[in-house]
């Protein structure tokens, strides 16, 4: 049965969604047995580490996945009612807008498709540029922006329609602290005009500076939600608060209190815990309680992937300065192998392996013989030549007798 209509402007009961593989069957459960209220009016903060269902828990809400089970109402009315989607304004994770219109037009675009009169867009155009503080670069097309300034017009583009119900997916992620500061401020802003907002960020100090109250996932589970200052209060101790006491005065404090403050105001109450540390002990238990998640899970560094190198001692390093270094052998040109000759013929195989015969001694040394008369001959022919030529007389010529 549907839970009885109240002033909330989310509400989800027992709402659950299990995405499953090729042949249906279950293989992720995101959002399990989910209970969420936001009251009109108020900053909500929905925490979790990743892979704990908040994206999912968004996209249900806006209507771009179907429930598996479990009821979803907005602001009264299922999230898929087209009435309702004139009323919520959306700002995802990742700025996708058209990367070749200006922020001009691209807000004038928004303004169309929410069916706002001309005079009035035009006005709203001008107001939200100049809000989220991009007067100057207001015709300069979105491609060149960067990404700090893509998540300011990201956010001009969910306030232009004037929605009711504010749906923000990390709205300060990479914002400078001033674009931060101002998104913060401009959240408490909203919240004094009755704006409901539902804000998703692991920034965990800007959730705590803006948010009424704040839910935890974990595996799909909602497992705290409450007030901020409530959740945060240790309540197992007390704080107390006084002017700056002396030596003697911090002794007496216990017993003499009102006395020693002199009529000061004290501030009696509990201390409050850090939302950082109080969100990593929330979900630490949760992963004692149940083990198995979807989501991330912790991180152990295992040292045997790296190789660690031992400290060097003073004597070592002194050896190391001093000693000179050692020559390095030549190595050996490598050789390439030969390759490999073909098979000879079987004629030219038998004759190369058959021995020649072998001349007897008496025949070498008469070979021998018959050369060295051959080159002694030889020789002699030669210096007679010479001496033929050195002696002989030139030959006269009969006409040189004659006179001239």
């Amino acid at each position: 049965m549907p839970p009885e209509q109240t002033d909330n402007v989310v509400e989800t009961l027992e709402l659950t969604k299990v995405f499953r593989d090729f042949w249906h069957r279950p293989r992720v459960r995101a959002v399990d047995h989910l209970d969420l209220q936001v009251r009109r009016g108020e900053v909500f903060g929905l925490l979790g580490p990743n892979g704990s269902g908040k994206s999912t828990t968004l996209k249900l809400l806006l209507g771009l996945l179907f429930p598996t089970s479990g009821y979803i109402r907005i602001l009264g009315r299922p999230p898929r009612d087209v009435r309702v989607k004139s009323r919520l304004g959306f700002l995802p994770e990742e700025t996708y807008l058209y990367p070749y219109l200006n922020a001009v037009e691209t807000l004038d675009f928004f303004g169309r498709l929410s069916k706002i009169p001309r005079a009035d867009r035009r006005r709203r155009v001008d107001a939200l540029i100049d809000m989220v503080g991009l007067t100057a670069a207001r015709h300069r097309p979105l491609h060149e922006y960067s990404k700090g300034m893509a998540r300011r017009i990201g956010l001009a583009q969910a306030l232009i329609n004037d929605p009711e119900l504010i749906l923000l997916d990390e709205p300060t992620a990479g914002l400078d602290p001033i674009g931060t500061q101002e998104v913060k401020n401009l959240v408490r802003e909203l919240r004094t005009r009755g704006k409901s907002i539902l804000m998703c960020s692991h920034l965990l100090a800007d959730v705590q500076d803006v948010c009424d109250r704040i839910g935890i996932l974990y595996a799909g589970r909602l497992w705290t939600a409450g007030e901020v200052d409530s959740l945060l209060m240790q309540k197992q101790r007390t704080q107390i608060t006084t002017p700056t006491l002396s030596p003697e005065a911090q002794q007496r404090v216990e017993a003499v209190l009102h006395e020693v403050t002199g009529g000061e105001e004290i501030e009696v109450g509990h201390p409050r815990d850090r939302l950082e540390d109080f969100f990593l002990r929330v979900v630490e238990q949760a992963r004692q309680a149940q083990p198995v998640s979807a989501g991330a899970g912790v991180g152990r560094f295992d040292a045997s992937l790296f190789e660690a190198e031992p400290a060097a001692k003073p004597e070592d390093v002194i050896d190391r300065l001093t000693t000179p270094a050692a020559q390095p052998e030549p190595q050996p040109e490598p050789v390439e192998p030969a390759e490999p000759e073909p098979p000879p013929e079987p004629g030219v195989l038998e004759s190369l392996t058959t021995a020649p015969p072998q001349p007897s001694e008496q025949e070498t040394r008469a070979q021998a013989d018959a050369e060295a008369r051959q080159q002694a001959e030889a020789e002699e022919v030669e210096r007679r030549s010479v001496l033929d030529r050195l002696v002989q007389q030139p030959r006269r010529d009969p006409r040189d007798d004659e006179p001239s």
